[in-house]
């Protein structure tokens, strides 16, 4: 189909993106520490609204240290699609493409196994500079997040996870490393996964357990505060190093609401809970926490460490460019959801997955033209896709029409708003080849444009097949996002 909205710049950077908590596996190899990751179970037997009632309760101390040890359930991001090993073959795959970038992350617990330790583990370091060799030799430039979802596991037992300030130098001592072994190599660095989505996945995003502090929304927001000056530190110190093109950057996860009607009481409370999505990168990109988000925390009692020094090197250190992940919208209706965070409905004037996702291509233009007039930095869409339950034929192939149909829709209005004035430098993809889902801890759920044939508790092959959206993708890179 030939996009009506086919304003790509020519150097514009086509790919996708996956994490190595949810790809890597080799838990057990090299030192390897546990992370936040690898001790979510797959939940046998449950519905998908089950397992995701189950995962929006969090994670408690108890259950933390229960399945540490845990041998009665499966944890498949322990052994992910076991891209450690099959990296070379697996970014093959993506060159035959045609991608022109790959975002994945370096996992900390890997590199640092205790978040503490006085020095790196090396080995980590080498097998992460031959990954990263390949993908350059390979012509795809990457952009690699420095934390996805992939706190040490001793942070939170030792420290309480990010609320506590003392994580803040371990933290930047692992950026520190990074840049020192690849601040040459890779020009683009997300230094946290979604640092909004602490609201919605705290365990994950910054390693706490819902019953580990008495006021849970003071430690979380605390926690992103010390993301965001760990986050500034790191751009200071990648400053110093005077390498050309080398930016450091945030990302957040898209939590824009509408208004379920035009009734003046709607309008106003999905523009009250956009501001508070807008506050991290406010806090980023401008330097300060803007005054409704000091109201807001003061009226929910949220009280902040926060110091003049902070704010100072904060201020003095704004990211170079925003990530953004965006999958769908949601509204919010000023009789039954309140200001707060993630308090919303669902769009009835919208489809959904399998999930209950909803597809809004137009948000994603709404999406990108706020930002884009807010801050007037590059973005890179960091993630973008659709998860699906995909059937392999008998003879080996995947007919996923509904995927190049929620892509194809979201590219053009990504091009639209490019043709508007969002200076949008990359497009990736989420999990182009398919890995274990974030959400839900399935295998089932799969985003790629190739099929890992392992099922939710692990069986199968492993081997990939090409699914019908690899040529589709294929044809969209070539063309420039002209042929969608």
């Amino acid at each position: 189909m030939k996009n009506q909205y086919a304003y790509f710049p020519k150097d514009f950077l086509w790919g996708g993106a996956q994490a190595a908590s949810q790809a890597d596996g080799a838990y057990l190899e090299n030192g390897k520490g546990l992370n936040s990751s690898d001790v979510q179970p797959f939940l046998k037997g449950l519905s998908n609204e089950e397992i995701q009632e189950m995962e929006s309760e969090g994670m408690t101390l108890e259950k933390v240290r229960e399945n540490i040890n845990d041998k009665s359930h499966y944890y498949p991001k322990r052994y992910g699609i076991d891209f450690y090993h099959t990296y070379e073959s697996d970014i093959d795959l993506l060159s035959e493409m045609g991608f022109k970038t790959f975002r994945t992350s370096l996992d900390w617990s890997r590199i640092f196994p205790n978040g503490d330790d006085e020095e790196p583990n090396v080995e980590a370091l080498e097998h992460y500079s031959k990954m990263i060799d390949y993908m350059v030799k390979k012509g795809i430039e990457p952009i690699i997040t420095m934390n996805h979802y992939e706190t040490p596991i001793n942070i939170t037992l030792k420290y309480g996870g990010w609320p506590n300030k003392k994580v803040i130098p371990m933290f930047e001592k692992f950026g520190k490393i990074l840049l020192d072994w690849f601040g040459e190599k890779v020009k683009y660095w997300i230094v946290v996964n979604q640092i909004n989505m602490v609201q919605v996945e705290p365990w994950l995003s910054v390693g706490v357990a819902i019953d580990q502090y008495e006021n849970l929304d003071e430690a979380l927001y605390q926690s992103t505060h010390n993301q965001m000056v760990a986050a500034a530190w790191i751009k200071k110190y990648a400053k110093s190093l005077n390498i050309p093109n080398l930016n450091i950057g945030t990302m957040v996860a898209d939590g824009t609401v509408f208004p379920a009607t035009g009734k003046p009481s709607d309008v106003v409370l999905a523009m009250q809970q956009n501001r508070m999505q807008y506050m991290f990168t406010d806090v980023q990109f401008r330097g300060a926490y803007p005054k409704f988000a000091r109201n807001y925390f003061e009226e929910h009692e949220v009280h902040l460490d926060i110091t003049l020094q902070e704010m100072e090197l904060i201020k003095n250190n704004p990211m170079d460019f925003l990530g953004i992940s965006y999958y769908y919208s949601k509204m919010v209706d000023a009789t039954k959801n309140r200001y707060e965070a993630n308090d919303t409905l669902p769009n009835p004037y919208l489809k959904t997955s399998p999930w209950g996702w909803a597809i809004d291509p137009e948000g994603f233009y709404n999406t990108l033209s706020q930002y884009a007039d807010r801050y007037g930095k590059p973005i890179i869409i960091a993630e973008n896709g659709i998860g699906m339950y995909d059937e392999l034929t008998e003879d080996k192939k995947v007919h996923d029409e509904y995927r190049t149909e929620y892509l194809s829709q979201h590219i053009e209005q990504l091009g639209r708003a490019i043709h508007d004035g969002a200076n949008v430098i990359a497009y990736c993809a989420w999990g182009p080849i398919d890995i274990v889902s974030c959400s839900s801890q399935q295998m089932s759920k799969r985003y790629g444009f190739v099929y890992v044939d392992l099922d939710d508790e692990g069986n199968g092959s492993g081997v990939r097949y090409k699914k019908d959206s690899f040529y589709w993708y294929q044809k969209v890179i070539s063309t420039n996002g002209d042929e969608i």
